[in-house]
């Protein structure tokens, strides 16, 4: 602190702060115009249409509301959306957003309110953001994994005036608190409304939910974007092209589905939905729209890798993806191999959370050089592995993994519940080490951890030890209380079909390579893992 010469207070740390932040967004924004100039974003617009994009970006600011005002005016014909019920224009669904605002105005939806959307993915997901968007309401994003009790606790503690869902969802939601509003799907394209929309709504947030694969998940607020930066850092790593289709498999209400969903509205991209996954109608549907980019989770190449030989070769003869990224759970480093060597060095690997959006991202030639990697930080994002000091640790030395970058995180809405953070930096709760060319390997997650017999067991080694064996489909490995050690480690095994493997086996398998602490005493064979929607295993499910 020092004191200038009108007797006023200076924090000089805090001017140093502001100005390192200003330059930071300066440098960001930039970044992002290099990256959206050579993915065709920027480029020449018609006077008119440029005076409408500009009026959608002033009236709803940077988010989707906004890309999609801004699309219905630079490009009204061109198709915004593909799903089972047919297409839907950008002019289309600006006309069909504003009379869903309406509708939903009418019943006391608007700034200040939250309104959940639980959808497939379909148009209706993004038609209920829009116009939500549109009224300046806050949106929850409710993942269709989520059980009833679960629903109804984030209905609870998120105070839901509205809640937009798919039909089928309707036993799930019977038990919402009283007054709660539900309109279905099929509701949404007959609702509107009197009177005009707000001239320019207050800018709501985005609210994500965390997986809840350990209980009730947690809100995390995304707060409304300031700059395009966060578009640079995702364009760094992973190429796309302006106007061309993009089929987003992954479920659109999560993390990894909604920035893609982000990232192909900026583009003023087609986006392919289906409700419903199936590894042979995800083949054809990506071939049949001759879509450029695929979103996906891992499981959903896995599923594909699994149909029978016939299939794949036939797939995708006629037409392959430029880029099929997944994110949202582990990509394992056999199934990354197995998918190039089938389908070509099209495949990229976005490694974050809920909370801090991306942190790494692993290309073609990262996969290929290392297959279990995470990738490396892209543009404009600062990787840092933490010692038990609190101090980077040196290369290929374990740490827990912090980032800063871009994408601003709020807090969540769960009050006492925070993150880990290290100055501007925040924790994502894994273990990891980067390696000598600067790529993140992830060993497993913090709270993971057990201590057997006074040793400290990261279950991830030994789950990529028995997942790597040609015998084993796919393996989960969790700690159980034990009397003796007090944690022991438990392993669930899904075996290829006609395999034969005994437990002993398995335990044989791990004792060759790795400490007598880390041998699963429990070896138990299971049909399927369970799985929340984006792939990743609900370890309480298999304690249970």
């Amino acid at each position: 602190m020092t004191t200038c010469e009108t007797g006023r207070v200076v924090d000089v740390a805090r001017v140093l702060e502001l100005a390192r932040s200003g330059a930071e967004q300066a440098a960001g924004s930039a970044r992002a115009v290099v990256a959206l100039t050579r993915s065709g974003v920027v480029r020449p617009v018609r006077p008119d249409r440029l005076l409408g994009m500009v009026a959608g970006l002033a009236r709803y600011g940077l988010s989707i509301t906004a890309g999609y005002a801004a699309g219905a005016a630079r490009h009204p014909d061109r198709t915004a959306v593909v799903d089972d019920a047919g297409t839907l224009t950008f002019a289309e669904l600006a006309h069909r957003t504003d009379a869903i605002a309406r509708g939903l105005a009418a019943s006391g939806t608007g700034p200040g309110t939250r309104m959940g959307v639980l959808c497939r993915n379909h148009r209706g997901a993004i038609t209920a953001q829009v116009a939500a968007g549109k009224l300046g309401a806050d949106t929850v994003l409710l993942n269709p994994g989520l059980s009833a009790a679960q629903l109804t606790d984030v209905a609870q503690e998120l105070r839901l005036h509205t809640v937009v869902a798919d039909e089928e969802f309707g036993p799930a939601l019977a038990g919402l608190p009283d007054g709660v509003r539900v309109v279905t799907d099929t509701d949404l394209d007959d609702l509107d409304g009197p009177g005009p929309l707000p001239r320019r709504p207050p800018a709501g947030h985005t609210i994500v939910l965390t997986s809840g694969t350990t209980g009730t998940p947690k809100g995390a607020r995304r707060p409304p974007l300031h700059s395009i930066s966060p578009a640079a850092a995702i364009l760094s790593a992973i190429p796309m092209r302006a106007a061309e289709p993009a089929f987003i498999a992954a479920p659109l209400l999560h993390t990894w589905g909604y920035a893609a969903l982000q990232l192909a509205v900026l583009h003023g991209t087609p986006v392919v939905l289906t409700r419903r996954y199936a590894p042979a109608d995800f083949l054809r549907t990506a071939e049949e729209h001759r879509v450029d980019a695929v979103f996906a989770v891992p499981v959903m190449l896995q599923r594909v890798l699994e149909l029978p030989a016939a299939d794949l070769e036939r797939a995708w003869s006629a037409h392959r993806p430029r880029i099929v990224a997944v994110s949202g759970s582990a990509l394992p480093a056999g199934l990354a191999t197995s998918f190039m060597d089938r389908f070509g060095d099209v495949l990229y690997n976005l490694y974050g959370s809920t909370e801090v959006s991306w942190v790494s991202i692993a290309g073609p030639a990262d996969l290929r050089a290392a297959p279990g990697t995470a990738g490396r930080a892209p543009a404009g994002t600062r990787l840092v592995i933490l010692g038990e000091d609190d101090r980077p640790a040196p290369r290929g030395a374990e740490g827990r993994v912090f980032v800063h970058n871009d994408m601003p995180f709020a807090g969540y809405t769960r009050e006492g519940a925070d993150v880990q953070r290290h100055g501007r930096m925040i924790g994502t709760g894994d273990i990891g080490r980067l390696d000598e060319q600067g790529l993140l390997h992830l060993t497993g997650r913090a709270d993971d951890m057990i201590v057997s017999g006074g040793e400290n067991v990261h279950p991830g080694p030994v789950e990529g030890l028995i997942a790597a064996r040609p015998e084993i489909r796919e393996a989960a490995v969790t700690g159980v209380p034990d009397e003796q050690y007090g944690q022991r480690l438990a392993a669930f095994v899904v075996l290829e079909p006609g395999a034969r493997v005994e437990a002993d086996d398995v335990r044989g398998w791990v004792r060759a390579e790795l400490s007598r602490f880390a041998v699963p005493r429990d070896v138990t064979f299971v049909d399927e893992l369970p799985r929340n929607a984006t792939g990743k295993v609900v370890h309480r499910e298999l304690r249970g």
